[in-house]
């Protein structure tokens, strides 16, 4: 097995069309796996020490930033990740990097404005939607935090297409691992009900200020006085970036809405157990994240080079690594779901097991499915990718209106499944009708790598 398993790690570090991919990867995987045993250590915490309560806020304050991030960034961190890699093989660095500035001076106008309206709208936002009052001092204080989330996003981005292994996962560990330092420390020494939400706020602020300072070093090294430079006009930028918007916002709300919606007809503490069960789940999507991360500039090389046998032996043999390390952790979830809720996190929490066991199997077919979205992203399908979420999202909305009064967490869970089903296999289709090819690898059905023998 252990032959095996070597001969294996040889055959992809030596393929020349995926080595980079995979050395990426592996990086990649092994920050992303240390962030999120900080982040379930740092939920165990919150949950023993400050109760699902607290838990519930801190879930819903992170939902509210990704969504509003979102917004902010106007797609512009999807885009740079395609951008970057092409204006650095067709144009030189310095072109790439004068894109790098028009953005995050784009973003950071935008995160402001954006910021300022939830700010002052914080208290309707608090007692008219969420119907909490005590969440208006967390909404408010989320909304000033916008300008570093936002920031986070695009730089995290940059490094990525920058393809910046090692800085991008010192980028992925560094939230998770200042929150949990930060929580450790201040929980020892104050008795404040609201560390858990600083610690994660300080957590992103940090990133995004260590961040700026990786990107600009890297540009500030690499730059080309001499190279050619192609000036991107702000409405260019912005035609490439708002269907990619479309896309992010409508994958975040599919996999938010069950804890916006929750917060809204339920209890934190119902709002604390449904976000447990969602961290659980999508650890099976820790190497599909992992792989992403570094596929995606690679997919926009191969495109841009009319390269696309390559493009799709790259994309089904990440899709193969994908399946073989994910597999395992689906079973585990499965069947020791419970007792790892029960057991983890205190005996009130496995009345999440059934919402967990939905999600893992939506995750497990996303896992499956490969790198659909970012493939479309990254060849140019921005729009017709939207639209698919589009659909998805307002399928997932109605599920959840309809189902979460009434089932909870368990109406949660059916519709994030459904949301992330969907647009899977939406995808998958289109992809398969358009190339004649797929991004899936499931061997039990025979779908099998291009060029392997």
């Amino acid at each position: 097995m252990l032959l095996k398993l070597k001969s294996k790690l040889i055959e992809f570090s030596s393929d020349d069309k995926f080595s980079d991919v995979f050395r990426g990867s592996v990086w990649t995987i092994v920050a992303r796996v240390t962030a999120v045993l900080f982040g379930v250590i740092s939920s165990v915490i919150i949950a023993r020490v400050y109760g699902a309560e607290i838990l519930g806020v801190v879930a819903t304050v992170n939902s509210f930033l990704l969504l509003v991030s979102a917004i902010a960034c106007m797609g512009t961190n999807t885009a740079i990740l395609r951008l970057i890699p092409e204006q650095i093989t067709k144009q030189s660095p310095s072109s790439a990097y004068g894109i790098y500035k028009k953005t995050l001076v784009l973003v950071l106008l935008a995160s402001l404005l954006v910021g300022a309206i939830f700010y002052f709208s914080s208290g309707f936002i608090a007692n008219k939607i969420l119907s909490k009052p005590h969440m208006v001092f967390f909404v408010a204080i989320a909304s000033v935090f916008l300008v570093f989330k936002t920031l986070e996003r695009v730089n995290t981005s940059t490094i990525r297409g920058l393809f910046l292994i090692r800085t991008f996962a010192i980028m992925q560990l560094l939230p998770q691992g200042i929150n949990l330092l930060a929580l450790i420390f201040l929980t020892v020494l104050f008795s404040d009900p609201n560390i858990p939400i600083y610690t994660f706020l300080g957590g992103i602020a940090v990133t995004a200020f260590l961040g700026c300072i990786f990107v600009v070093r890297k540009f500030n090294r690499s730059a080309d006085p001499e190279g050619k430079t192609k000036t991107i006009a702000v409405s260019n930028l912005l035609k490439t970036s708002l269907p990619m918007l479309a896309s992010t916002l409508m994958t975040l709300i599919i996999g938010q809405t069950g804890i916006l919606l929750l917060g809204i007809y339920q209890s934190d503490a119902e709002v604390g157990y449904y976000s447990v069960a969602v961290k659980l789940a999508t650890l099976t999507a820790l190497v599909l994240n992992s792989v992403n991360s570094m596929v995606g500039p690679k997919f926009a090389e191969l495109y841009h080079l009319d390269q696309l046998n390559d493009l799709f032996y790259v994309a089904k043999k990440s899709a193969k690594i994908i399946f073989w390390t994910t597999s395992p952790l689906l079973l585990i979830l499965l069947c020791l779901g419970k007792p790892i809720l029960e057991y983890g996190y205190g005996f009130e929490f496995g009345i999440a097991y059934w919402s967990l066991f939905m999600l893992t199997i939506a995750q497990f077919l996303h896992t499956c499915s490969g790198a659909t979205g970012l493939f479309m992203n990254m060849t140019g399908h921005q729009k017709q990718f939207g639209l698919i979420m589009i659909i998805s999202a307002i399928v997932n909305l109605a599920l959840g209106f309809i189902l979460i009064p009434r089932f909870g967490i368990n109406g949660a869970a059916i519709s994030g499944m459904s949301g992330l089903m969907g647009w899977n296999i939406i995808t998958l289709i289109y992809i398969k009708k358009k190339y004649k090819h797929t991004t899936a690898y499931i061997p039990f059905m025979g779908l099998k790598l291009i060029g392997e023998r």
